[in-house]
């Protein structure tokens, strides 16, 4: 019997290496690369209480994981990741039960639809999340992968340096993150909450130095050796520093320091509607591989059920 308990920080190294172990057993219909597991526990719920919304699904007796699940992203929305032998059946269908009611609960007042995501050739997720009052709205990422061959040049303009990141860059790039993406990050809440939890390696993170020490890009890349696939999250650039050629810098050397590790493809994600990432993406060699459709279900129906 798996049941849920509250993540430990403690517990990232072993659930990477768990769902490295599933992908590479089925496939990625289902996961997302590991990598996506930091990124979505610290940096999408920098400030929240972890412990009350992540869980690992484990056996009481064996001490195996069947599954983790994560709430609340982005306010509204949850991922559920189950072992392979268990998809479709009533364990899957109580994580996802779980996942949604926790978000649920947790919830703003003004959000109308709890969230949840799913790679589109995954039929048994579709199933499950009908069955359970899901619907499908929206196409949301375009999910894209290249060989790590055949590598574009390291361009870097004048005056930029283009190294790996270090704990003394933390409030340079908590900076360059908020004029990127419109966030709230400080340097402590940076260095505290991401770089120095499990998971996460300074060296990983790639950046792009002005001349005047402003960050003007960055990546984080991230490692399956398990299955030889690296991932890039996130992508950003200030907006001071755009249109001059500093993303495609990083990633490019980024891909050089993968494609050294003996890994053989990478992949990125962007909203299908983000129209410049897509651009960027498709110059550096990579095509699109699959999407993931958004579902929702409303929140005052899950008020009802319970």
């Amino acid at each position: 019997m798996f049941r849920p308990r509250p993540f430990l920080h403690s517990d990232m190294p072993r659930l990477q290496e768990t769902v490295a172990e599933w992908i590479a057993t089925a496939g990625r219909d289902a996961y997302d690369h590991v990598g996506e597991l930091p990124h979505r526990v610290y940096d999408n719920l920098r400030g929240l209480p972890v412990g009350d919304l992540v869980h690992v699904w484990e056996d009481e007796h064996a001490g195996r994981i069947g599954g983790v699940t994560i709430c609340l992203r982005f306010g509204a929305a949850f991922d559920a990741f189950c072992a392979p032998e268990l998809r479709g059946t009533d364990t899957e269908r109580a994580m996802l039960t779980f996942a949604a009611d926790t978000t649920t609960r947790h919830m703003e007042d003004d959000e109308e639809y709890v969230l949840t995501d799913l790679f589109e050739t995954d039929t048994t997720r579709g199933r499950l999340l009908n069955e359970l009052g899901f619907a499908f709205f929206r196409v949301w990422d375009d999910v894209n992968t290249r060989d790590l061959t055949d590598l574009p040049p390291v361009v870097v303009p004048e005056g930029f340096t283009v190294r790996p990141a270090t704990l003394d860059d933390a409030e340079a790039l908590a900076e360059s993150r908020n004029a990127s993406f419109a966030s709230d990050w400080t340097g402590a809440v940076y260095r505290d909450g991401v770089m120095t939890r499990p998971g996460y390696d300074p060296a990983r993170e790639i950046l792009a130095e002005a001349p005047d020490g402003r960050i003007g890009a960055y990546t984080v890349y991230w490692v399956d050796e398990r299955n030889g696939l690296g991932h890039f999250e996130p992508v950003g650039t200030h907006e001071a520093f755009r249109r001059l050629g500093l993303a495609r810098a990083v990633m490019a050397e980024s891909m050089r320091r993968m494609a050294e590790l003996g890994l053989r493809r990478v992949t990125v994600n962007h909203e299908a509607e983000n129209l410049p990432a897509a651009k960027l993406y498709g110059a550096l060699g990579f095509t699109r591989e699959c999407r993931t459709h958004g579902y929702r279900r409303a929140k005052a129906q899950d008020s009802m059920s319970r």
